[in-house]
């Protein structure tokens, strides 16, 4: 629905088509066939409440609903679900871009303590230099990013870091030996300083327009488990599990309701075609 639309008109429209999206749950379930959902933060926090940050609370309301009515499971297991051909359980993933610093200060230790997966996406050069995001700065607002020993730390204890380019780019506009740079090359680095393989891979914004199949071809030849893209969607059961396809961890639970409950619209988002 559009963003837009208040939330108490998301609600009611929730309400209205709550009982034909049960049968139709119902219908997916019994022949193994539920979409998996992956959802996708940036920021969370109380402060400069743009648009790719959610609130403390905000955030705790999505983590409350999601633990009541889904499997909260880790992008592998996500994978895993969609490659497999079977699938009778809600599921979701979650992951974040970016590297925010106070991240580590509510969103990150309230999954920890709930135990739940989720996979942490960092942009190399803004951690390891300690830059501020350039489309922060052009908002007059340079937040911090996460240290390198942050990201050490998380890794150290078993979170799923990936790779989100070193410098934050727009793989689509870029050439061939930049497009390795970002890809292959910020791989190799974040393996380097975490002392692990990086299985997972995000393009930054995430777009159609942001991605090449030159892009994936990369990441396939880098090793990559995984690649993700942002422009929203489910991942049906059966279908190519290289690429998992996100939804934006909207600050609307009403919104957030609305499009994991199988709407439609996430169900019938088209894929960015890589192959042929």
């Amino acid at each position: 629905m559009n963003s837009a639309v208040p939330d108490f008109l998301i609600s009611a429209y929730n309400w209205t088509v709550g009982p034909l999206r049960s049968v139709n749950i119902r219908a997916l379930k019994a022949r193994g066939e539920l979409p998996v959902a992956i959802l996708f933060y940036h920021r969370v926090a109380n402060t400069f409440l743009n648009g790719w940050t959610i609130s403390r609370e905000g955030f705790t309301q999505h983590v409350n609903w999601l633990q009541a009515n889904f499997d909260l499971v880790s992008l592998e297991e996500a994978q895993r679900r969609v490659a497999s051909g079977f699938n009778d359980r809600p599921t979701v993933a979650i992951t974040f871009d970016d590297g925010y610093a106070e991240n580590s200060e509510f969103a990150l230790p309230l999954l920890l303590e709930r135990r739940i997966p989720f996979t942490y996406f960092v942009t190399i050069r803004n951690v390891v230099e300690q830059r501020p995001f350039v489309h922060d700065c052009n908002l007059g607002q340079p937040l911090p990013v996460d240290s390198l020993e942050t990201i050490q730390a998380l890794a150290a204890i078993g979170v799923d870091i990936g790779c989100h380019t070193l410098t934050h780019p727009d793989c689509g506009s870029l050439n061939d030996t930049l497009l390795h740079h970002e890809i292959v090359d910020a791989g190799k680095e974040l393996e380097d300083h975490l002392g692990r393989s990086v299985p997972h891979f995000a393009f930054p914004f995430g777009q159609y327009q942001n991605m090449t199949r030159r892009g994936f071809e990369l990441c396939r030849q880098t090793g990559y488990r995984a690649v993700c893209s942002a422009y929203g969607g489910m991942n049906a059961i059966g279908q190519d599990s290289f690429h998992l396809q996100r939804i934006h961890g909207d600050p609307s639970l009403a919104r957030i309701k609305n499009w994991l409950s199988y709407s439609q619209r996430q169900m019938s988002v088209p894929r960015f075609r890589y192959q042929d």
